[in-house]
């Protein structure tokens, strides 16, 4: 636990990433809520919900991020709506003053697409458990088998889309390089070695783009690098910490995860470009470039 400037001594906020042994030692805690933010890509063969009931972290609910889009917008896994959000995390029992504790089991680490949107709506204290379930269960702690449920809570949301970025505003940057694009896929689909593994879009990258694909920012357990240790993964790329980023992938998830990793480094002036490939590599009028060894 850390004291957040400004704060009274007895107003204690968990940090953005936080232990096994922590999240142990605040289990049954009254305001404490433990969410299950697994999502599997198509064609994995692997049911999220049925893992879940399966094997959980004991107390913790099933947040079901294929839901949580906007069902109406023309790309897939577009951001939802704010009302929608409040109310899928009203029903899960996550409302104002809670503590929340994300964690998935996804090759995509989806747990940080759901940080990024709690941030967004409007909850404060939020955060990620450093190697998910899998560091839980290699630990030998208990897991619980079914569903959970919570008491109905209220969720205040306001939408904060200061950190989001739209195509237009990618466009845009293309001339005035006022942010640098940071685009978290693998090094082969952003070269353009790889075919995107969508029908009809494109290879290749934003021109001008850096390439740090998300698993650089994981240690070998699946735990997070270290703040230096991150800063020297996006400076390695090209990355320049002092100048703010947006973040692209695949579809909004993975570039989320390099959010929280910057997050981590102490470096916040960071956007999500939403659409990311799927809308950009879709668009016959976009530019784009690719690089071969």
């Amino acid at each position: 636990m850390a004291v957040e400037d400004g704060l009274e001594e007895d107003e204690l906020v968990m940090e953005s990433l936080v232990s096994t042994e922590w999240l142990a030692n605040e289990m049954g805690a009254s305001d404490l809520r433990i969410v299950d933010c697994t999502k599997h890509l198509a064609g994995t063969g692997r049911d999220a919900l049925a893992e879940y009931e399966a094997g959980h972290i004991p107390g913790a609910v099933f947040m079901d991020l294929t839901d949580l889009v906007d069902s109406n917008a023309a790309v897939e896994n577009t951001l939802p709506p704010a009302e929608k959000f409040a109310s899928r995390m009203q029903s899960l029992g996550l409302g104002d003053g809670s503590r929340i504790v994300l964690y998935d089991d996804s090759a995509v680490k989806t747990s940080a697409r759901a940080w990024f949107m709690l941030k967004m709506f409007g909850a404060h204290d939020v955060a990620i458990l450093d190697g998910g379930i899998a560091k839980w269960k290699a630990e030998g702690r208990a897991l619980t088998q079914g569903k959970e449920s919570l008491r109905h809570r209220h969720f205040t949301v306001w939408q904060d889309d200061k950190n989001v970025r739209t195509k237009a505003h990618v466009l845009a940057n293309l001339h005035s390089k006022d942010e640098q694009v940071v685009d978290a896929r693998a090094a082969k689909r952003w070269s353009g070695e790889e075919a995107d593994p969508r029908p009809n879009i494109a290879c290749g990258h934003i021109p001008g783009s850096f390439n740090v694909p998300f698993t650089e920012v994981y240690n070998a357990d699946g735990t997070f690098k270290d703040a230096a240790g991150l800063k020297a993964t996006f400076e390695a790329a090209g990355v320049d910490m002092g100048k703010p980023v947006i973040t692209s992938c695949g579809s909004g998830v993975t570039a989320c995860v390099l959010i929280f990793a910057l997050h981590m480094a102490g470096k916040d002036d960071v956007a999500l470009y939403d659409g990311s490939w799927t809308e950009w590599g879709n668009d016959p009028d976009t530019p784009k470039a690719t690089k071969t060894a």
